[in-house]
């Protein structure tokens, strides 16, 4: 057979398989829409709790013509006010502390200390100073966003290239170009970075204060449709929102690669500097100081006691109720909710990624529709679930395990994705199996991304348990009591709650940075 022959024959065969690479990933999404309409079809379960796909795709025409987008309208114009005031002070206060090593010093520590409260905790104190309003949304959504924005805006402005700032104090530019030509382009890739995670912690946040407290808004609209049962409404909120999330995401990736067009680290390290013993003085500096401040606005009746308690009526609180059982069996329940769904959501996401990141028809397959679902904010299952799975344990486990289901996915699958090619010449050469290869060669190389995606999804743990038992309230959990003290107006123990909740926090997040150096400290030995 000639070359010619062979080159006819092979063109169709290869046709056929680039078809074939290009169906895959609607493979899965049309198997899901079939076995949709077949349950449905065949009343697997009732209409109310799954509406056949015709029923949803008539609400979501129904619905555009007018409430739907009335609602989204409402939500994207306060995601742009708080991503407007988060940023700005994100910018203004990472730039700060970025160019000053002593305000670094002063007010880092103190930011970092109210940082480890999520947002969702500072969620029933901000009701009680704020009310249900706008004003309430607006502060959420500043919180949610200044922190990685100053995070990252602080580590791209501190850590400009050394060289570039001699060569800047040589040529002896003037301030404003060395802000123009060294800062902004040297800080850049670091905030477009923080940028997209702002993005998506601050509209998961505001789903989540609409669902709480709102009474207008995509987050309002899938309430409203959860309490009368009309999950079609649900399920078509659903969809815009993961649709929203992947614009959102599209738009910050096109910013990202048409402003920073350089090369340089995909991700910003926030790394501590040595500090002398006086130094360290210095932090304790602002955290006296508001302390102070605000026992003296208790004190001098600034504010109303039934709005805002002293600091030590906080701290009476906390140790009575760590003394007397009800925190410490709260704390002791949200905990065992969220190592119960790290269990069952990371080990999926671990053998998932690991399933992606070995197999590129896998990959094909499931790696599109999984990228959309990621895209889909996590309180926005919220409704769904409570509808099939009620407000009882089974509902917060399964939330929670799809809180932690994605980052280790996603770092299992890329840590594996970016192994050298020479791992596989280096398997080919000793002649391991498939069982081999994983245990000897991939697992090893893809510790270090596998361990990181743990640190992570440990944090989003913490976090999903505490908005389980928000939307979900129970009779245990430390999130459940702070709903029931707000309601309450108890303001000492809604503190207190939040003290726990940044204190465990910090240690599930120290936690994680310690199983991860442990794991892969054989890298740098």
């Amino acid at each position: 057979m000639t070359i010619d022959s062979r080159l006819r024959h092979s063109t169709p065969s290869r046709l056929s398989l680039e078809r074939l690479q290009t169906l895959l990933p609607w493979l899965l999404p049309l198997g899901l829409l079939l076995l949709w309409q077949v349950a449905s079809a065949n009343q697997w379960m009732s209409e109310q709790v799954l509406p056949a796909p015709a029923v949803v795709w008539l609400s979501l025409l129904e619905l555009s013509h007018g409430e739907l987008w009335a609602h989204l309208s409402i939500s994207l114009q306060r995601l742009f006010w708080g991503l407007l005031g988060g940023i700005s002070i994100g910018v203004l206060l990472g730039a700060l502390l970025g160019a000053s090593p002593r305000a670094e010093r002063t007010i880092f520590p103190t930011f970092a200390a109210l940082a480890q409260v999520p947002t969702l905790a500072w969620i029933p104190l901000f009701m009680l100073l704020f009310g249900i309003g706008e004003a309430l949304k607006l502060v959420v959504m500043i919180k949610a966003v200044i922190v990685p924005i100053t995070i990252h805006t602080l580590v791209g402005v501190r850590d400009a290239q050394p060289r570039l700032r001699e060569a800047a104090a040589v040529l002896r530019l003037p301030p404003h170009l060395r802000l123009w030509r060294l800062t902004i382009p040297a800080a850049l890739p670091s905030f477009m970075a923080g940028l997209r995670l702002a993005l998506a912690t601050g509209w998961a946040s505001l789903l989540a204060v609409e669902l709480l407290a709102s009474s207008e808004g995509i987050g309002y609209l899938m309430v409203w449709g959860r309490q009368l049962f009309m999950l079609d409404i649900v399920f078509v909120c659903i969809f815009v929102v993961g649709l929203f999330g992947v614009l959102l995401d599209k738009l910050v990736g096109g910013l990202d690669q048409r402003l920073v067009h350089w090369p340089h680290p995909p991700t910003a390290e926030f790394r501590r500097r040595p500090q002398q013993g006086w130094q360290r003085l210095q932090a304790l500096w602002l955290p006296l100081a508001l302390l102070a401040l605000w026992q003296a606005a208790v004190s001098l009746r600034w504010v109303d006691a039934a709005i805002l308690a002293s600091p030590l009526d906080a701290l009476r609180t906390t140790w009575s109720g760590l003394v007397d059982g009800s925190l410490s069996a709260g704390l002791l329940s949200s905990l065992q909710r969220a190592i119960g769904g790290l269990l069952i959501g990371g080990s999926l996401g671990l053998a998932s990624g690991i399933l992606l990141g070995l197999s590129r028809p896998a990959e094909r397959l499931f790696g599109p529709t999984l990228g959309a679902l990621r895209q889909i904010a996590i309180f926005a299952w919220v409704p769904l679930l409570t509808a099939w799975f009620g407000l009882g344990e089974t509902a917060k486990l399964v939330f929670v395990s799809l809180a932690t289901f994605f980052p280790l996915l996603i770092a299992s699958q890329r840590g594996i994705a970016a192994l050298s090619p020479q791992l596989d010449e280096a398997a080919h050469a000793l002649r391991l199996n498939r069982r081999q290869r994983l245990l000897r060669l991939v697992l090893p190389g893809a510790t270090p991304a596998i361990f990181a995606g743990l640190r992570i999804a440990l944090i989003y743990a913490w976090l999903g348990t505490i908005g389980a038992e928000y939307f979900m309230p129970s009779d245990g959990g430390i999130g459940s009591l702070m709903i029931g003290a707000q309601q309450l107006f108890r303001m000492d123990q809604v503190m207190a709650g939040m003290l726990l909740i940044g204190i465990t926090g910090a240690l599930l997040n120290s936690l994680g940075q310690l199983i991860e150096a442990r794991a892969t400290r054989w890298r740098t030995a």
